[in-house]
This record gives C-alpha cells, sequence and structure tokens, in this order.
C-alpha cells in the first residue's frame, strides 16, 4: 500500500504552507503529495505562485505529486479556477467537483473524496470516463470499501482510503467561519485562518462537538485507522490517506508508514500515536458501521457482531 498525503483544507499562511512542503519532501515517507485549494477560492492566490516551486521540490524528492481542485464550484471565478487547473498537463488532477468533467474528455485523472463515490456503478460511469484512481468517503463502512476496492480491481484501477485526520462531513454554500464572527462570505477578511487545524464547536452543554473550516464541516475527532490497515490491505485497498493538519505530519506518516511495512505493530503504533498529543479523540465509527465520532476496539467489534 502506498501512504497518501491529502491538500491542506485549512487556511494556511504561504509561509507556513511552504515550510509544511519542504519538509514533507525532505522527511516524510509518503509516496503521493496532493496539493492545491479545495475548500475556498478566495484563499487559492495567497499560494498559487508557490505551486511550481513546491512541486518541484516534492518531485525531485521522488513524491508523486497530484493537483486537486476545487470541491465546490459557484462562481465565474471558481469556474475559470477549474478550467485552468483542468489545463495543467505536467501533473496528475484529482476531481473534486463534477464540473472539472466538462473540461476533461478523452484525459486521465483521479477522483477525490468529495465526489461522493458511494456504489459499484458510480465508479463504473466515472471509470468510464477516464477515472483511474478513486479517494472513497470517509463516512464509508469497511463493508462497503471492501465492495468498492473489489469493483476497482475488475475495473483496473486503484482506491485510496482516508486514515488520519479530521473526515470531512458536509460543504456548504456559506461559511460558516465568517458568519460566526458577523460577517460576510465576501468581506470574510480570511478570518478562518485564526484556526489552523479548524474552529471547535460545541453544543449548549459546552461538549466538543464539531469543527468548522470556512464552508466545511468536519468530525470533531480525528479518524485514525491504524488498527484497520491490515484489513484494509486484504480487501485490495491501494493507498492510505493522511490529512494534513498542524500537527508533526513527518511523525505521523513514519508511524503508518511503519506500520504498513511491518516493522511495528498496530499496538504499538497506537501508543506512538498517543504519545504526540492529539488535541482531540480519535474515531474509527464510520469504518465499523457505527456512529463516526466512535473508537471501536476489536473487542467490541466481536461483542456487536
Amino acid at each position: 500500500m502506498k501512504l497518501t498525503l491529502s491538500p491542506i483544507p485549512f487556511h494556511w499562511s504561504a509561509k507556513t504552507k511552504l515550510d509544511f512542503y519542504a519538509r514533507i519532501a525532505d522527511e516524510a515517507p509518503v509516496d503521493v503529495v496532493y496539493i492545491g485549494e479545495v475548500i475556498c477560492s478566495k484563499r487559492a492566490p495567497f499560494f498559487e505562485k508557490h505551486y511550481d516551486t513546491v512541486a518541484g521540490r516534492l518531485s525531485r524528492a521522488g513524491k508523486t505529486v497530484v493537483f486537486s481542485t476545487l470541491s465546490e464550484v459557484m462562481l465565474a471565478r471558481e469556474r475559470k479556477m477549474m478550467a485552468s487547473f483542468c489545463a495543467l498537463e505536467d501533473f496528475e488532477l484529482e476531481i473534486n467537483d463534477a464540473s472539472a468533467l466538462w473540461h476533461l474528455e478523452g484525459r486521465k485523472f483521479r477522483v477525490g473524496a468529495f465526489m461522493n463515490v458511494y456504489n459499484e456503478a458510480t465508479m463504473g460511469y466515472l471509470a468510464g470516463l477516464g477515472a483511474t484512481h478513486f479517494s472513497l468517503p470517509p463516512e464509508l463502512p469497511g463493508a462497503s470499501v471492501a465492495l468498492l476496492a473489489e469493483r476497482a480491481n475488475a475495473l483496473g484501477v486503484t482506491t485510496e482510503v482516508q486514515v488520519f485526520g479530521r473526515a470531512s462531513l458536509a460543504l456548504s454554500a456559506r461559511c460558516y467561519h465568517a458568519r460566526a464572527h458577523k460577517r460576510i462570505k465576501d468581506n470574510c477578511q480570511f478570518v478562518c485562518e485564526e484556526d489552523p487545524d479548524g474552529m471547535p464547536l460545541t453544543t449548549l452543554d459546552k461538549e466538543a462537538f464539531l469543527v468548522v473550516n470556512g464552508i466545511q464541516t468536519l468530525s470533531q475527532s480525528y479518524v485514525n485507522l491504524l488498527g484497520e490497515l491490515a484489513e484494509m490491505r486484504k480487501m485490495g485497498v491501494n493507498n492510505a490517506r493522511l490529512v494534513p493538519h498542524s500537527q508533526d505530519m513527518v511523525a505521523i506518516s513514519q508511524i503508518f508508514r511503519d506500520v504498513l511495512d511491518q516493522r511495528i505493530s498496530a499496538g504499538q503504533a497506537q501508543e506512538k500515536l498517543a504519545a504526540l498529543n492529539i488535541p482531540a479523540g480519535f474515531s474509527n465509527g464510520f469504518w465499523h458501521g457505527q456512529a463516526g465520532h466512535r473508537m471501536v476496539t476489536p473487542a467490541k467489534t466481536e461483542s456487536a457482531a
């Protein structure tokens, strides 16, 4: 299995992103790095001029670089942005909105998790249009992933499952970040940059609930599928995907790499991951067909069965 790093979903400064990708290039044992703005088109100009530099450095370090498109296209500038990305020829493309299909006739592409490929028929249709790789939605249970991995193998395409990081739960036309600070979307003043891992939401009882990242709603807990990697491998899943956060992603990627390469056990890896003091709980409930925020242990899985 290959280890991949998704696009940065949060609004980090250009310097922070440059430092992050330099360290990923030099130190992280990942095979594929996705870059590009996937959440808010207003953030894109802050980093557009650095893409060639970042892509070049990652490529020289032996990483496969894939450009990811916006997950929501609503405005004229976003349509132009989508068209310009789809015109790139030097790198692979991961599409996260169906509007990209208009520009990709006759070209191979990857399908991102925002495209919501939930069944074999959808996978087959997109493969017929040129899709070669599918990053599956994080809310899919393992049983569904197994069916899709089997279908992908029959189609000659590959699959990817998010194994670490907050899960994307929903997108909206509204910017919750702006609204929470009594601003409008067109004059948000980029308040989302104040929350490098998203803005926490609490219930009326002050319990941690969800996280907001601009137009995106994320889980409060961090998906952690270290214990499920062996099962994924047996299913035929080809890639394990990490979502960047402000924690030490080099250390996190090394932990997952060590499990994939069978240098340490999943139990040992869990201890190493816990030692990093990630500021939220872990979850794997979706994989086990339960509430997504839960962390299901093997013993609980067996008793539930």
